[in-house]
């Protein structure tokens, strides 16, 4: 079967309901397969590549075959300081002066007036 060329046709878009010219609309497709409806250039949802499970490998392994723990944890766990400027962690003639570190997990009100 032939068709008229539609030079002139329009036609509306299955998502806004605005007039386009037939030829500014395009198909509207997800998961790389088309919908169905026909949409205007400008409000065409591009299909995300996000939304495609299984088509891009997605391999990512991090489990390590033959890992071995940490035999360090009390090292591993310490908390070190370091201090560009001289303040904390710098050493002092003869002696090295530490740096003592605290934390604290609390709630604090600020009222402007």
């Amino acid at each position: 079967m032939s068709y008229a060329n539609g030079k002139y046709a329009f036609g509306y878009c299955d998502r806004t309901g605005f007039r386009y010219k037939l030829r500014d609309m395009v198909e509207q497709y997800e998961g790389g397969r088309p919908t169905g409806i026909r949409v205007g250039r400008d409000v065409v949802d591009r299909d995300q590549p996000q939304l495609q499970l299984g088509r891009f490998n997605t391999n990512d392994p991090e489990a390590l075959r033959n890992a071995r723990p940490d035999s360090t944890l009390a090292e591993s766990r310490r908390v070190y300081a370091w201090d560009p400027i001289g303040g904390g962690n710098s050493a002092l003639g003869s002696r090295t002066v530490g740096l003592t570190m605290h934390g604290q997990v609390g709630k604090l009100k600020v009222s402007t007036g």
